[in-house]
């Protein structure tokens, strides 16, 4: 039998599984090689950036020598701890990954414990800082290697011996049925005293029982779809960073909307309508601690002129995210350029300010106690909202084509008057602006009604005047701007079915091209939007229709229940950056109104106070 997969082979997107500490995270392939990974935090550069090019731009394997027969992994129950077993000729290992809480510096821990029979494991670890452009200097130590360039170190502690082998550092050992072999890699700046180690079976407990207490805490109470349900929130908590409490929208760069393509962007930040969304699913799942810590993240990173706010963050709320390609990358299977950074950072998108309102609109009905500079903030917001919400912007989809007049910027506009509304008329106060905010909420519901509804389609459209519909309309119903039985919601439901859906089911964002993006047409169908059309067909009474899509996008979750931003259904493939928190969210509130299977929709659908 010939060397493990895990050798030389790129993986798909859907082969790879998330750890992380909740500060940072990295991506494990089904063959036992960690493929990316950012230190210190998500939006760092990369030690291990082999996902993004070859084995020589950094990477750990943990693997058997011998090519497995069959390879099994899951997650332990409600937790981030991975299990890989592979099943090989005269034995089986498993093979348990996990990066323990931090409390200090990063640490991942890699423990092998033979099953049956004896199974010869290799490790080898390619170190390459700033996305594998950095060959760091190597030296042994007392328990195995240090790496070292720049700002950076890494420490290995391994049971396993090592040695140096053309530039890397490489161990085999055999591990007989019983018997446990643990390794830990620790990364500290270069200037600081190496930190102290730590038991890694002691941190294996540790972690999990971390893990199993946040998830208890979970108040989704239905069995049906509990175990994709708590998965995502899992996953979003991964991505939730817990220092700062900013929200990442994924812990990668680059992975392609289109193989091949150049629609590769990096999403290591915290987008505030990706962070909404994220918020909703979890307050409405009984994790009001995150609420809290974003609501405190948003205030500092918000602070100042409303006019400068951005539509994306660093993980502390930085403003200066500047877009880079980095060249000696080729990219995911040749999809050129890799990027660091995000140029739509310098976006307007009109939306965010609707997304903000409704999130903490959403926070104080979930019981978030209130607070005097969050609603100070949302006085400060509504004000210039009330002075641009009629401007043209580059929308929810950051279209690097001309700012155009996009129909659902203006719906969340009327979305961030009308929560205001709500809070005043539920708890009193401020009688002269609430006037002010009906009437101005009023205004937006017209022009929206009368420009952007296209009487010969029976179906509002993307932008005042187009004749193209867009995906984004399908959240008109859900916060409440129509009934979802509407006729003129039903008629761009059906439009939308008709010009916007692939293989039975899939929503694509909006037909792509140039003229309207600025890009080279093509991409995936988008899966937070597929999710988005199983809602609305619940909320119009479409019950079976609703389940039937819900538990085909469940089917596109990977073997250790993720998922992507985007499929691709011809080549049967998840694209787009991965996991995407957005999808998960999208998952999580779709359960809930397609479990209920009585017309209720999940409390951010329902006109509430």
């Amino acid at each position: 039998m010939g060397r493990a997969r895990a050798f030389g082979v790129s993986e798909r997107i859907e082969e790879y599984a998330l750890i992380g500490d909740c500060q940072t995270a990295a991506l494990v392939s089904r063959a036992g090689s960690i493929d990316w990974m950012c230190l210190p935090r998500f939006d760092s550069g990369a030690c291990f950036a082999a996902i993004l090019g070859t084995r020589d731009h950094g990477r750990w394997v943990v693997a058997p020598t011998l090519a497995p027969a069959r390879i099994e992994r899951s997650y332990r129950k409600d937790t981030l701890v991975l299990d890989t077993t592979f099943h090989v000729e005269g034995g089986a290992v498993k093979v348990s990954d996990f990066m323990p809480v931090r409390h200090g510096v990063p640490r991942v821990v890699r423990i092998i414990e033979g099953l049956h029979g004896s199974v010869r494991m290799r490790t080898e670890l390619v170190v390459r800082f700033d996305y594998g452009s950095i060959v760091p200097w190597v030296r042994k130590d007392d328990h195995g290697i240090v790496a070292i360039a720049g700002a950076d170190s890494l420490h290995l502690d391994s049971e396993i011996p090592l040695h140096g082998e053309g530039f890397k550092t490489v161990g085999e050992i055999d591990v007989a049925a019983g018997q446990t072999v643990a390794m830990c890699l620790t990364w500290h700046p270069s200037h600081v005293q190496r930190p102290r180690d730590i038991d890694p079976r002691e941190a294996l407990q540790s972690t999990i029982s971390f893990w199993r207490e946040w998830a208890s805490h979970c108040t989704y109470e239905r069995e049906e779809y509990r175990d994709a349900v708590m998965r995502s929130l899992i996953t979003l908590k991964a991505l939730t960073h817990a220092q700062t409490g900013g929200i990442v929208a994924a812990p990668t760069t680059s992975l392609p909307e289109q193989l091949g393509g150049i629609r590769n962007w990096d999403y290591r930040y915290c987008w505030v309508r990706d962070a909404t969304f994220t918020l909703f699913a979890l307050v409405q799942n009984g994790y009001l601690d995150e609420a809290r810590a974003w609501r405190e993240w948003l205030l500092r990173a918000l602070a100042g002129d409303p006019a400068k706010m951005q539509i994306l963050y660093g993980v502390d709320g930085e403003r200066r995210v500047r877009e880079e390609e980095l060249p000696w990358l080729p990219g995911y299977e040749n999809s050129r350029p890799v990027r660091a950074g995000n140029a739509a950072i310098e976006q307007r998108q009109l939306d965010v300010y609707g997304e903000i309102m409704d999130a903490l609109h959403q926070c104080h009905r979930f019981g978030l106690e209130s607070e005097a500079a969050a609603w100070d903030l949302r006085r400060v917001l509504l004000e210039y909202l009330e002075s641009c919400w009629d401007q043209p912007d580059e929308g929810i989809w950051e279209v690097r084509g001309p700012q155009r007049q996009f129909t659902h910027s203006k719906v969340m506009a009327w979305v961030a008057f009308d929560r205001a509304v709500r809070r005043v008329e539920h708890v009193g106060g401020d009688a002269d602006a609430l006037a002010r905010w009906r009437a101005q909420r009023d205004r937006i519901h017209e022009d929206v009604c009368t420009k952007a509804f296209d009487t010969d389609l029976q179906s509002f459209v993307q932008y005042y005047g187009s004749k193209m519909v867009d995906a984004s309309l399908l959240m008109i119903p859900m916060v409440g701007f129509l009934e979802a039985k509407d006729p003129r919601v039903q008629g761009t439901v059906r439009a939308i079915e008709k010009n916007l859906l692939e293989d039975g089911g899939f929503v694509r964002r909006y037909r792509t091209a140039a003229r309207i993006d600025g890009l080279p047409e093509g991409e995936g169908v988008f899966l937070p939007c597929s999710f988005w059309l199983a809602d609305n067909y619940a909320l119009a009474g479409r019950h079976e229709d609703a389940r039937v899509l819900f538990e085909k996008l469940l089917s596109l979750r990977n073997d250790v229940g993720l998922l992507s931003e985007e499929y691709d259904p011809v080549a049967r493939r998840l694209v787009g950056n991965f996991p995407q928190a957005f999808t998960h969210v999208s998952l999580v509130n779709s359960a809930r109104s397609v479990a209920n299977g009585h017309g209720n929709a999940p409390a951010r659908l329902r006109r509430e106070p």
